[in-house]
């Protein structure tokens, strides 16, 4: 990766990491539901005029509208809804930690499916390691009762087992252009949302003030159609491994801004479990075991 490449990753993990703290300070005045939808639903008018501006072309059939809306559940309405919930019952920064689960769903989501991936020794203890670093973090309250704050929990981690089959299916897409795809699926994301938030939140009777307006903005310009175009750029020049390196940036970023502007603060076991869970991370990867590896070989 060029130098350029880890500036965009950097900017891109604090972009990321700020969709938890926008979620967080939208809570404060809104619905789970009517946040995710103002999300998606802005994200998806702003990268359809991007596309527009540009001259992409925007085909349509009852074929496309049909994988979109799976691919906009799966990656967007599904998750999003499942994190702001959960971000209703915990940190923002503990949200993010249990985010970076989506990686581990992904190889096992590879399996269950029968994808090319196999599961390499490497892989199985990676899987291990990260379950064991989440089972840290939620500490043994969890298998004594379910609290709300455990429910929190356990509803941040549906939405990484979400993005883990979003994954597989979005390799689908590969012909399209990224900006279309990101722009089709958010629009799928709103078509699910719309009458859900209607009949639950009523979003017409609220008054979010400019704190929940500038909350939107900033989730749906900012971590949303920007972050997307952000991440196709960094996907294009430094590829689909180095692009999962955020997964290791965004809770940091996640978790200094909560604590900088919300006064959060996580427990000790919750920094014990993100670190057994990087080290799950990183077996994944593989990387530094091959580094590793390759430095012990040119050692005489």
């Amino acid at each position: 990766m060029s130098a350029r490449d880890w500036f965009l990753l950097i900017v891109l993990s604090t972009v990321w990491g700020g969709s938890f703290f926008f979620f967080e300070v939208a809570l404060q005045t809104l619905p789970p539901f009517t946040v995710v939808l103002g999300r998606v639903s802005l994200a998806a008018a702003a990268l359809l005029l991007i596309a527009r501006a540009r001259g992409a072309s925007l085909p349509f059939s009852g074929t496309i509208a049909r994988r979109y809306l799976l691919l906009g559940a799966i990656s967007n309405a599904m998750p999003f809804s499942f994190i702001v919930w959960g971000q209703t019952q915990i940190p923002s920064g503990l949200a993010s930690i249990i985010n970076a689960m989506t990686p581990i769903w992904a190889v096992l989501v590879g399996l269950l499916i029968g994808s090319d991936e196999r599961l390499t020794p490497a892989r199985a203890t990676g899987v291990l390691l990260g379950f064991a670093g989440v089972a840290v973090l939620m500490g043994p309250d969890l298998l004594r009762e379910l609290d709300p704050y455990s429910l929190g929990q356990l509803s941040v981690v549906g939405a990484t087992i979400c993005y883990g089959f979003a994954v597989h299916y979005g390799r689908r897409f590969g012909d399209t252009p990224p900006l279309v795809n990101a722009a089709y699926m958010l629009t799928a994301a709103t078509v699910w949302l719309t009458p859900v938030t209607l009949i639950v939140d009523q979003p017409w009777t609220l008054s979010p003030g400019l704190q929940g307006w500038a909350a939107l903005a900033g989730l749906s310009l900012l971590c949303t159609a920007f972050a997307y175009l952000l991440y196709f750029r960094i996907l294009a020049s430094a590829g689909a491994t180095n692009m999962s390196l955020v997964t290791f940036i965004v809770p940091v970023s996640a978790i200094s801004l909560g604590a900088m502007f919300l006064g959060e603060r996580l427990e000790p076991t919750a920094f014990l479990g993100m670190g057994v869970l990087f080290l799950g991370l990183a077996v994944i990867d593989g990387r530094l075991w091959r580094r590793l590896r390759q430095g012990g070989a040119r050692r005489p």
